[in-house]
């Protein structure tokens, strides 16, 4: 019986912990109260471990949160900052090793920033295509990297409602970039010699 309740326990420790920010993570979305958040850089040690690591999903539960109102925030004012000016931004590049992203989506009018929860490349369509990329996470580098011009992409947006769309374009490559990020990849990992 002791052995039934202990596991329990930690079971119900291990459920609760996976719906909420850690206070690791609500100390990054919250340090310094400002806008722009600091970016991981390859050229930090402690910083390319980081974004070398996979991304937890996010629940329903932290979509509902201050927590995530904030991060949402804050990355957006992060890719959109002079120093940075980038067309996509994912969690882990500002230190939060969930699955989410910003995107800037060049395939709709007034090509507006938005943010997607728990992405997912479900289909990859058509030949790839070299093109060049950079990365706020690789700093004063662009390469070429063979990216497909065509996705079916899954994910949930900020009211965590189910969505599947296809995507092409530029768009559709900065989709796949961010979506690497994700699960640990740099593009440099991709690079065409």
């Amino acid at each position: 019986m002791r052995r039934i309740i202990t596991t329990l326990f930690f079971f119900f420790v291990f459920i609760s912990c996976g719906r909420s920010f850690t206070s690791k993570e609500r100390d990054v979305i919250f340090q310094d109260g400002g806008d722009v958040m600091q970016v991981m850089s390859i050229a930090n040690r402690s910083d390319s471990l980081l974004l070398r690591s996979r991304c937890l999903p996010v629940t329903e539960q932290m979509v509902k949160t201050n927590e995530f109102s904030e991060l949402r925030r804050r990355m957006l004012a992060t890719v959109q900052s002079p120093e940075h000016d980038g067309v996509g931004i994912a969690a882990p590049q500002v230190g939060i090793l969930r699955q989410i992203v910003a995107v800037q989506r060049f395939d709709k009018d007034g090509a507006p920033f938005e943010f997607f929860i728990n992405p997912k490349i479900k289909t990859c369509m058509g030949a790839k295509q070299l093109g060049g990329e950079g990365c706020l996470s690789v700093p004063n580098r662009r390469g070429e990297v063979e990216r497909f011009q065509k996705i079916v992409l899954q994910y949930r947006d900020a009211e965590f409602t189910p969505h599947l769309d296809t995507i092409e374009g530029f768009t559709a490559v900065i989709f796949q970039h961010e979506i690497d990020h994700l699960r640990g990849v740099l593009y440099i990992d991709k690079e065409q010699n």
